[in-house]
């Protein structure tokens, strides 16, 4: 039996592994940082057998409560992820689980490697309509990379769209995948309807670095970039002060940031109601963005979501927040499941790859909705 995680994204610590049933493993902290939360390793061992996999010392992780009613991820070929039996007892998670194959691969969610994002940009840029560009380079040498998807022109909107900023919450990035294969899709009247009227500015990874290395929530230096809006710095958050730095230069008349959230198994938006200059107009720009993705999808929901802030209690570092008191536009955090979308359970395959880049089709259905609001 081996157990081993020296891969992309791979992230786990052995403490024993001599018995299928009874294997003990640990998660290692993101670097210079106490969060921990995102597994990825690769068990080696007889096929056919059933093995009982503890993940422990959970209590102490960075969000507890994700860990009742999850399902860990497993694959044999690294393409198919599907949901294996788990189960929380208040500190472990306990994988229960008979590989059918000799190597079997187990994440927290679905990884979305380097290699693919590596991929992304280079079959986007193939479009007429993208440019792939360089902004500047993470802690750790990576390339921070934007796409413009669309040429400008007076008149037209910039759509500002982040993904992967907690670089555990691979989800984002499948859901920009998505996004990307309908805005770039030359024979979809929605996406030429779109690129006639804004051009989009696309960072699928904002965390390249915390990507490879497996880390939840942290840059190489255990910064959490989406506390870093309000000033962030090349020595400590580089990837914000690139981005932030082009924001300047193009303006932002709409910004989507995408995440994952660990604990609530739905869909759902967090908007920017607590900034100093809230006001009716943002406040009616949310509510058409939210009613046409209510009206298109049935994955997205607003009845469970995140606490809405005071008027003027905003936190000014978080990006949605930031950017829309910055620029004075619509700001909005997608978050999306780790568990499955409890209104549209799949025992199978619980919230998946496919389903986020789905959503990302319907998310440009809600921009063209509230486009001429902006």
């Amino acid at each position: 039996m081996r157990i081993s995680c020296n891969f992309d994204s791979g992230n786990i610590e052995v403490i024993r592994a001599d018995n299928a049933d009874n294997i003990r493993l640990k998660i290692r902290k993101d670097n210079q940082s106490d969060f921990y939360q995102w597994f990825h390793f690769r068990l080696e061992s007889t096929p056919m057998v059933n093995h009982k996999l503890h993940i422990e010392d959970l209590a102490k992780s960075a969000y507890p409560e994700g860990w009742q009613g999850y399902q860990a991820v497993a694959s044999y070929d690294r393409q198919e992820w599907f949901r294996v039996e788990s189960s929380f007892d208040g500190d472990t998670l306990t994988i229960d689980h008979t590989p059918e194959y000799a190597t079997t691969y187990y994440a927290y969610f679905a990884p979305y490697s380097y290699e693919r994002h590596l991929d992304l940009l280079a079959w986007a840029q193939t479009s007429f309509d993208c440019e792939l560009s360089h902004l500047g380079e993470t802690l750790d040498g990576r390339d921070m990379s934007l796409l413009t998807v669309g040429q400008a022109d007076e008149g037209k909107k910039a759509i500002w769209i982040v993904a992967r900023q907690h670089p555990g919450e691979s989800m984002a990035e499948w859901l920009v995948e998505g996004l990307l294969e309908r805005l770039l899709d030359e024979d979809d009247g929605l996406a030429r309807s779109l690129l006639e009227q804004a051009v989009f500015y696309i960072v699928p990874n904002m965390n390249p670095d915390g990507s490879v290395r497996g880390h939840l929530r942290t840059n190489a230096k255990g910064i959490n970039l989406n506390r870093e809006w309000a000033h962030p710095s090349k020595e400590n958050s580089p990837e914000v002060f690139y981005v932030r730095d082009k924001m300047q230069q193009t303006g932002v008349d709409m910004f989507l940031d995408v995440h994952g959230d660990e604990a609530l198994p739905y869909n759902f938006l967090a908007g920017s109601e607590g900034i100093p200059d809230y006001n009716d107009k943002m406040a009616h720009q949310e509510a058409t963005f939210k009613q046409t993705l209510l009206a298109v999808t049935p994955e997205f929901q607003d009845t469970y979501g995140y606490p809405k802030d005071k008027p003027g209690e905003a936190n000014l570092t978080v990006a949605s927040n930031a950017i829309a008191h910055s620029f004075k536009c619509l700001g909005y955090t997608l978050e999306m499941p780790f568990k499955d979308n409890a209104d549209l359970p799949d025992a199978a395959y619980g919230w998946s790859p496919l389903r986020c880049k789905r959503l990302g089709e319907d998310v440009l259905i809600a921009i063209h909705g509230v486009m001429n609001q902006l």
